[in-house]
């Protein structure tokens, strides 16, 4: 996905009370001017071609899509943080020059591994995925232990020697992510119970298996926090395709053989971008409101149609050079007049491969968790109504008025939740600040369902910046920022909407 002098207290008050009525006059029209108190702050004044010039260069050819790890990457993240310098951020302790290095594990595929089943040979990219573990080869019986993550599992069996089956996934699992870090626990266990391996049968009828096959069939990363993580699980880890429930003999004790060169892995370096903008209010500026977005993307394809090689780079202009652009903005604009509360402006990379970088900065704050209040993301697929602004947790997470207020300033409505189908608030980088208790919705281009006009470009090499209106862009920014302010000048902190499943954690993190 994509995401992106102080106000007087009266005037905060005057731009979060206007009426409905005049809301859907402003949503109709044609782009107001700000009205006075707005039109003397610096978001009032941002240009098209500052926004267009960000986002091309970010989107360009020569950055090669931006894949994490990868030159183009680091060429965007050096952009973000001398942008920063420029407008004079202070970059964060433990963020030398304003970069938060990550340390990622690069893990190539294994395609030339089998695993034989009766006279049935199976092949790793087509009927299985080699998940985990080194060189191998194996002939051993197997043992079926349910999801293999429990004593309880395990109970009555001597698995010494043997390779354990199991269930992918957890009960109650049904996103790929769970799965992966459920496969994790499940290895270590059977380690530490002697088995030579684990072979998860994947049969999960949301999740088709080509897909699987595909995505694992490609260099992943994952962040490597120490060198025992940096290293191949120590035994053979596999996803087997089970869909058809083609091999249920397994669960009842089979003689299998593993041919497998295991897994080859390297460190790869790569960055977040953080800068901060001091808050003016001697009291305030310990709080923080974080502002983020994702600069990665998916690099280049090899793609040929009728022999002649088509567009292969994934420019990413909305997904999410759209979103850097926005916080690059704000960077300028609040640098120039200060809200109350400190802003920390936050460019993630890896959130194309995992949210890598979001989940790595939760663990490992530039500031303290518990003094940050908010965080604002953006993040999209793109757009397909440029009259509003889509905003994926608008309701839970305590900061609607103000940003219904920003966007009706700047000649766009707000739209609440679009495509609940899809789940957006749990698929993008707020979702490492939601789990840590932290407000932390979505704002994004205009969107109310996923149509043709999102996938035409979504994830596509046909998302360069010539396929956008940058009049759209810049108001979709001006938005961004004057919500970032009003949220930094608000006079309480928001707050998880009643019930909400992060309320929780959110007492917990603030002490309530």
């Amino acid at each position: 996905m994509q995401t992106h002098s102080v106000l007087t207290l009266f005037a905060v008050l005057t731009l979060a009370t206007l009426s409905a009525e005049a809301q859907s006059r402003t949503a109709k029209a044609a782009p107001p001017r700000p009205m006075a108190a707005a039109a003397q702050l610096p978001e009032a004044v941002i240009t098209r071609n500052e926004v267009e010039s960000h986002t091309r260069f970010l989107a360009s050819d020569e950055l090669q899509g931006r894949r994490t790890g990868e030159p183009g990457n680091l060429t965007a993240a050096r952009y973000i943080a001398e942008q920063f310098r420029s407008f004079g951020l202070t970059a964060p302790t433990g963020a030398d020059s304003y970069r938060q290095s990550i340390p990622l594990r690069q893990i190539k595929p294994v395609s030339n591994a089998t695993l034989t089943v009766g006279s049935d040979t199976l092949r790793a990219g087509k009927q299985f995925v080699v998940m985990g573990g080194g060189a191998a080869s194996l002939t051993a019986e197997t043992v079926f232990v349910g999801y293999g993550l429990t004593e309880a599992d395990y109970a009555g069996k001597d698995v010494r020697g043997k390779l354990i089956v199991t269930q992918v996934g957890s009960e109650g699992a049904t996103r790929p992510r769970e799965f992966v870090a459920s496969g994790a626990a499940k290895v270590k266990l059977a380690a530490e119970k002697g088995a030579v391996g684990v072979v998860e049968l994947f049969a999960v009828p949301s999740l088709p298996w080509s897909l699987v096959a595909s995505n694992f069939s490609r260099t992943q990363l994952a962040i490597a926090t120490d060198e025992a993580a940096a290293q191949p699980s120590s035994i053979v880890h596999i996803w087997a395709d089970n869909s058809k429930n083609q091999l249920i003999a397994l669960k009842n004790g089979q003689t299998i053989s593993i041919q497998t060169p295991g897994q080859s892995d390297q460190r790869v370096n790569a960055v977040n971008i953080a800068g901060i903008v001091e808050g003016s209010d001697p009291a305030l500026k310990n709080e923080y409101v974080i502002l983020s977005a994702h600069f990665d993307h998916l690099g280049t394809t090899h793609k040929q149609s009728n022999g002649a090689t088509e567009d292969t780079i994934y420019n990413g202009a909305r997904d999410n050079a759209l979103g850097v652009t926005a916080l690059l903005t704000a960077a300028k604009a609040l640098s120039q007049q200060r809200p109350k509360r400190s802003v920390l402006i936050l460019a993630l990379t890896g959130e194309e491969v995992g949210l890598l970088g979001s989940r790595y900065y939760a663990e490992h704050p530039l500031v303290p968790l518990k003094q940050t209040i908010f965080d604002l993301n953006i993040d999209g697929a793109g757009y397909n109504d440029t009259t509003i602004v889509s905003v994926i947790g608008l309701e839970r997470t305590g900061a609607k008025s103000e940003i219904e207020a920003a966007a009706r300033v700047f000649g766009l409505g707000v739209f609440a939740e679009p495509a609940p189908e899809q789940g957006l608030f749990d698929r993008s980088d707020n979702v490492a600040f939601a789990a840590k208790g932290i407000p932390a919705p979505t704002f994004s281009p205009g969107f109310k369902t996923f149509d043709e006009a999102i996938g035409k470009y979504y994830h596509q090499t046909s998302d360069n910046p010539e396929s956008l209106d940058f009049n759209y862009v810049k108001r979709f920014c001006q938005a961004y920022v004057h919500a970032a302010r009003l949220i930094a000048n608000r006079p309480t902190r928001p707050q998880w909407s009643a019930g909400d499943k992060y309320e929780a954690v959110g007492k917990a993190l603030y002490g309530q």
